[in-house]
């Protein structure tokens, strides 16, 4: 099995009340993509609670069957739909880390 973290950091041209509904959009764009895309197991997307420590806005963290399964999930339209319309329109900055479990 495969970890997929993904950090990202939304706009700071936003508003906060935009920036609340852009993270709920994600979380339920990326969470609502399980069952849909081959091999992908698990999506939790965390968009509450952050410290004022933290110099990001949203993780998704997500598990695959495989590494297979994560090359598939990238470039699979439901995925790509979900990245181009509610998560790359409004982020400054991503940063991934992908490991075997």
């Amino acid at each position: 099995m495969v970890k997929h973290i993904i950090l990202w950091t939304l706009n700071p041209e936003l508003s906060e009340a935009e920036k609340a509904s852009v993270k709920k959009g994600i979380k339920e764009g990326l969470e609502g993509l399980v069952g849909k895309v081959p091999g992908l197991l698990e999506v939790k997307v965390n968009i509450d609670g952050r410290l004022a420590s933290s110099n990001a806005d949203v993780m998704l963290d997500s598990t695959l069957e495989s590494e297979e399964a994560l090359k598939n999930y990238a470039v699979h339209p439901e995925h790509v739909a979900v990245a181009n319309g509610k998560v790359r329109p409004y982020t400054v900055q991503r940063s991934c880390l992908d490991f075997e479990i």
